[in-house]
């Protein structure tokens, strides 16, 4: 099979990258670490006027209808940033299912509000015991009973739980069910709950492919900068190695997440082997390369003034989010045997 991505493709990654790189440093991840998410406000809004917010909305609601593999490019970049706030549930997850499954009073009251960058949604999915960004969010697609649920966030309770990522979050949230919450029921929402799953999770390992390729060029740049006697330490070769077994790790991850992106957007019978193998070696590289990247940093990336901190963090914290390795070990296992 011959795979590449389109010219389109490419200048869609291109345009967040560039909007990343201007208005996404990491004093601004670093500000909502400190308890400042308005830092990030501006990003979001930028994000929306380029339309990568409603870029997998309907061209009825206003949006690019966008697959699942235009998608992955734009998420190995806000990976690569680290760009706090709810992307992956907003525009992976969110938007699909409020567009396939609302009713048209909930999409008239959230879905162009959301797809233009007004508002935010987080999803919870029954096997979930807390949510990030619930304190950012405006409304809740959760599942209950098998069947999916829109609730604003005014009507959820939201308790604050303790994150190892500070600008995510975490939350545990409960609400009243009401009729009103309903989503569709002439739809079938266990199926589309289903592919919200698999599309949260090749979405988390998109950005977990750009933490690694962020995390490898800042022990890149720190071997270069940092000198020991009278030379740049990566001038050893012991850190050569450590740098060159991440790049591999790296490299091996990207088209496994590119190849499950295909799969999705092709509707090929093999999507969840392909996402769950993409899950288990962007996550196992993310956090190889994490590990190289603090030994190359020395004692100072141990420090919180380090910012290769926050990245890595961020790589612990996905690589646990929608099933860590061994779960998808196991899932790939019932689906082969």
């Amino acid at each position: 099979m011959r795979f590449a991505f389109t010219d389109d493709q490419k200048m869609l990654r291109d345009t967040v990258r560039d909007v990343l790189q201007r208005e996404c440093g990491p004093e601004v991840v670093r500000s909502v670490w400190e308890g400042r998410p308005e830092a990030a406000a501006a990003v979001w809004a930028t994000l929306a006027e380029t339309g990568v917010i409603g870029m997998t909305a309907s061209k009825d609601a206003g949006g690019l209808a966008m697959s699942e593999l235009d998608s992955i490019l734009p998420f190995e970049e806000i990976g690569y940033a680290a760009l706090p706030g709810p992307l992956v549930d907003t525009i992976a997850v969110g938007i699909p299912l409020l567009d396939a499954a609302g009713t048209n009073s909930q999409k008239d009251q959230w879905l162009e509000s959301v797809a233009t960058g007004n508002g935010k949604i987080i999803v919870a999915f029954e096997d979930q015991a807390v949510v990030p960004y619930a304190d950012s969010a405006d409304v809740l697609i959760a599942e209950r009973g098998g069947a999916p649920h829109c609730v604003p966030m005014s009507e959820v309770s939201v308790v604050p739980e303790p994150s190892v990522d500070r600008a995510r979050q975490l939350a545990r949230i409960d609400f009243e069910e009401s009729k009103a919450h309903r989503m569709r029921d002439d739809v079938d929402g266990h199926a589309l709950l289903s592919l919200a799953k698999e599309r949260a999770t090749l979405a988390t390992a998109a950005q977990l492919v750009g933490l690694s390729r962020r995390m490898l060029d800042m022990a890149v740049q720190y071997a270069k900068d940092r000198e020991q006697f009278g030379k740049p330490i990566g001038a050893q070769q012991a850190v050569k190695h450590r740098l060159a077994n991440a790049l591999i790790q790296q490299e091996f991850a990207r088209p496994m997440v590119y190849r499950a992106g295909w799969s999705m957007a092709t509707s090929q019978t093999t999507n969840e082997i392909d996402v769950s193998l993409a899950k288990i070696y962007a996550g196992e590289a993310a956090t190889f390369v994490a590990k190289q990247a603090l030994q190359v940093h020395g004692a100072i990336g141990y420090t919180i003034e380090c910012d290769l901190h926050m990245w890595m963090k961020r790589a612990w914290a996905l690589a646990a989010t929608r099933g860590d390795a061994a779960f998808h070990r196991e899932r790939v296992g019932r689906q082969v045997l």
